[in-house]
């Protein structure tokens, strides 16, 4: 009887442990998202009520929009656990739908500013812009709010409608019985508020019209919890895909997040097979390795999984971040990832591809190809800013005859 008490108040403070650490997480997203709200907001008010005309009936409604935003933003933190699902995800669309946007507003607001700063240390503006000034301002503010729309609509369609990415890669080495296979690559799916079942059919439809060999996940399958997907039977569209040699799935950082063994319950209904630092042969003619994701540091190393493998047969490492894809390089033939989403929100695609050696598409090192998927879906609100969510269809030619990779 103590033994029982022992291991269920053991189990207990397990459960209080893991909560306060999700509520942290929460609560730690919740205040940086909360700062950048308030600061872009301040400073979008400030300059949309100079460039508004004096009157009450304009300014005050202009006002009472971020007042009913900020509102909608606490809400939905303060009460997420009792709001239906339906209220939640609207309130979470609106705000984040906002937060995107008003990033772009103070981003052309602070252009403009540098603009008159330049104006102040050195006079150049015309008299046609001096003369007419307020009504410029008014001009601009209504130019950025009606850009920033438009944007946001290419965003959405860019986000939520993938197009397919066709790449042609060749690995010089003879493999009896097989000179070709077709691979289909997806990866961050981020299935949740966001992404739900009518997105994931229609990624099941667009894979299986590619016709393809295998079928490779190259994790971020979830976003946050499991519920979402639990709830709405996702697993059976996932039992869906359809290729001879089979579906692969790797674990992706978010899957490390809140409920994660309730997430490895729910993938082993989905038919695939989940490699978690694990070799496959999906045929006989070459190996599939796929590693854990870095979050657990214990993770084995590329040298360890490849110990004792036919060197002469074609190599695939499939992986969420490219953050090891220098491992690969004289070891394995093909390494596939994910994770970068290319920044998915211009300029931070810039910043990627500067700081990272490898943040999207292919590269060749050596005897090595790499591709990096920008990802089938996208984290957070529906929006894609300077880049596309994309289904990669990779065409893999064998032999010691082969041609240069082409995209298409």
């Amino acid at each position: 009887m103590c033994q029982y008490i022992k291991q269920t108040t053991h189990g207990l403070q397990i459960r209080a442990i893991k909560s306060a650490i999700k509520e942290y997480e929460r609560m730690k997203i919740f205040l940086n998202a909360i700062y950048g709200q308030i600061f872009l907001n301040a400073y979008i008010i400030r300059r949309g009520y100079q460039a508004l005309p004096p009157k009450n009936t304009i300014r005050a409604p202009f006002i009472l929009f971020f007042i009913i935003e900020l509102l909608l933003y606490f809400t939905g933190f303060l009460f997420y656990k009792d709001l239906p699902d339906s209220i939640l995800h609207f309130i979470m669309l609106i705000c984040n739908t906002w937060y995107v946007a008003s990033f772009y507003i103070a981003f052309g607001l602070l252009l403009l500013d540098l603009i008159r700063l330049s104006n102040r240390i050195h006079r150049w503006y015309p008299t046609v812009i001096t003369t007419n000034w307020s009504k410029i301002k008014l001009s601009l503010f209504l130019f950025f709010i009606l850009t920033v729309t438009g944007l946001m609509i290419l965003g959405y369609h860019h986000a939520v409608y993938p197009i397919v990415r066709h790449v042609h890669i060749h690995i010089p080495k003879e493999v009896e019985g097989r000179d070709s296979l077709t691979i289909v690559l997806m990866s961050d799916l981020h299935i949740g508020e966001f992404i739900g079942k009518k997105n994931v059919q229609r990624f099941v439809e667009m894979c299986n019209s590619q016709h393809p060999d295998l079928i490779l996940i190259a994790g971020d399958i979830m976003d946050y919890e499991s519920r979402k997907a639990e709830k709405q039977r996702i697993e059976e569209d996932f039992q869906q895909l359809n290729a001879p040699l089979g579906v692969y799935m790797v674990l992706g950082n978010h899957e490390y997040r809140a409920n994660r063994l309730a997430k490895l319950s729910w993938l082993a209904k989905t038919g695939g097979v989940l490699l978690v630092d694990s070799v496959a042969m999906p045929d006989s003619t070459f190996y599939l390795i796929g590693r854990d994701d870095s979050k657990n540091r214990k993770r084995a190393s590329l040298k360890t999984l490849i110990q004792g493998l036919d060197l002469t047969k074609p190599m695939i490492v499939l992986e969420h971040p490219p953050t090891a894809w220098e491992t690969i390089y004289n070891k394995c033939d093909l390494g596939l990832f994910g994770h970068t989403h290319n920044g998915q929100y211009w300029p931070i695609s810039y910043y990627i591809n500067y700081t990272s050696k490898v943040s999207y598409g292919y590269s060749m090192k050596k005897k090595s190809h790499i591709y990096v998927s920008s990802g089938i879906g996208f984290a957070g609100p529906p929006y894609r800013i300077g880049t596309r969510s994309e289904l990669v269809v990779l065409h893999v030619t064998f032999g010691s005859k082969g041609t240069q990779m082409t995209r298409i």
